[in-house]
């Protein structure tokens, strides 16, 4: 085992990785969940669009490993977890209520600005690095981190909010 003092940006890269990689396969798992937890019908069909979109993602990440000739193995994010767990506790506080999908989508933009942050920094790094091959795959994840983000917002903005509401306060 390196001692901290030993450790490089090879180092901090591998290990991010394998957070990242990690939280997208705790992700996978989270979607199905949140889609039929789901009142509307976009709601449902985004969470399931987002989990084939995912497991793309998790493949490009495995090619990164390759690309460093390590095994692809994710290392426990607490991070993701926690915000997964958050996930969770809206969907039992306010099943079957109007503000269940402004709390989906609150939780699925946790989750994906979490991940667009990681996929920054990993592109930054692999430019740093000089892993010219890992820069394309990871930059591909981060455009699809930043589409489904967007999609979230028109989402919460076209609908889950507004019923969210509720009766006016006299």
């Amino acid at each position: 085992m390196a001692t901290s003092s030993t450790k490089t940006l090879d180092d901090l890269f591998l290990d991010t990785l394998k957070d990242i990689y990690f939280a997208e396969k705790q992700i996978l798992k989270a979607l199905p969940k949140m889609a039929r937890a789901a009142e509307s019908e976009e709601g449902k069909a985004g969470f399931l669009q987002h989990r084939d979109e995912t497991q793309g993602q998790i493949e490009r990440l495995e090619q990164v490993f390759e690309i460093l000739g390590k095994p692809a193995r994710g290392k426990t994010c607490e991070a993701i977890q926690g915000i997964i767990s958050e996930g969770e506790e809206i969907m039992e506080e306010f099943k079957g209520s109007p503000a269940l999908d402004a709390g989906l989508i609150s939780s699925a933009q946790a989750v994906e600005h979490y991940e667009i942050a990681r996929y920054g920094t990993l592109i930054a790094w692999a430019n740093q690095l000089g892993l010219t091959d890992a820069v394309p795959l990871l930059q591909a994840n981060l455009e699809e981190e930043e589409a489904t983000d967007a999609k979230l917002t028109q989402l919460a903005e076209a609908q889950a909010n507004a019923k969210g509401k509720g009766p006016k306060a006299a």
